[in-house]
């Protein structure tokens, strides 16, 4: 399971447990440097909700109550996944929280998704640390766009990673940017550019031929070099 695989365990986490009074809990998170952590129950296996520290402080700066359980100011009590969520499932819950609580196949607090994790993963799909260029291909995302600048760049490199951008229904101009592997060499890179810019050109007349009166036609199919 991915989402699995990027989990911080629950045995390696700072949580307080639900009785825990906001003084304590105040303690805690100063203590640990985090902005946030866990709230869980007693047995230590339900999640709760989150205990954020700027919370805190507003309440004493307002005169609260100190000795009120943690709970009294408990945020997030909804916002989790399942151990085996489908990845697209993160990026809707997750959205500005530091991280998301993960739960077990029995509902069970299993640990927490980070953003800093989340995004190492998505680093990851670039591979840079084992590729030479990445190319930024615009084009119609039409059906077959990626099959045909796939097939180009086949000819001549294997290709480490793929990301498509602008993926909208109403976007007229979609980027495909390619990582190419090191060791490709800048004749290599020119060869394949200039094959992409062949095929583009093709497009961009087919397009303007068909489609005159859209006004995005003369932008498509544009191809731009990115040297990493």
């Amino acid at each position: 399971m991915l989402i699995k695989s990027l989990v911080l365990k629950k045995e390696f986490l700072t949580t307080v447990k639900e009785t825990v009074t906001l003084e304590d809990a105040l303690k805690i998170l100063e203590d640990s440097g985090f902005r946030c952590v866990p709230i869980l129950d007693e047995s230590g296996t339900i999640f709760r909700g989150n205990i954020y520290k700027m919370h805190i402080y507003r309440h004493k700066s307002q005169g609260g109550d100190m000795s009120l359980p943690v709970t009294y100011l408990l945020k997030n009590a909804t916002k989790t996944i399942p151990v085996n969520a489908p990845f697209f499932k993160v990026f809707f819950n997750i959205k500005d929280l530091p991280y998301i609580a993960v739960l077990d196949e029995n509902a069970n607090f299993y640990g927490i998704l980070t953003h800093a994790k989340l995004l190492g993963m998505l680093s990851e799909a670039w591979n840079v640390d084992v590729g030479s260029y990445v190319l930024t291909v615009m084009s119609t995302g039409e059906r077959g766009d990626l099959a045909k600048m796939s097939k180009i760049l086949a000819k001549y490199v294997s290709i480490s990673g793929c990301i498509t951008l602008d993926a909208k229904r109403d976007e007229f101009v979609r980027r495909t940017l390619f990582t190419l592997p090191a060791g490709t060499d800048e004749n290599t890179l020119n060869e394949i550019v200039s094959r992409l810019e062949k095929k583009a050109s093709a497009l961009l007349k087919s397009m303007t031929c068909n489609q005159a009166n859209q006004s995005a036609s003369m932008k498509i199919s544009n191809l731009h070099v990115t040297l990493t």
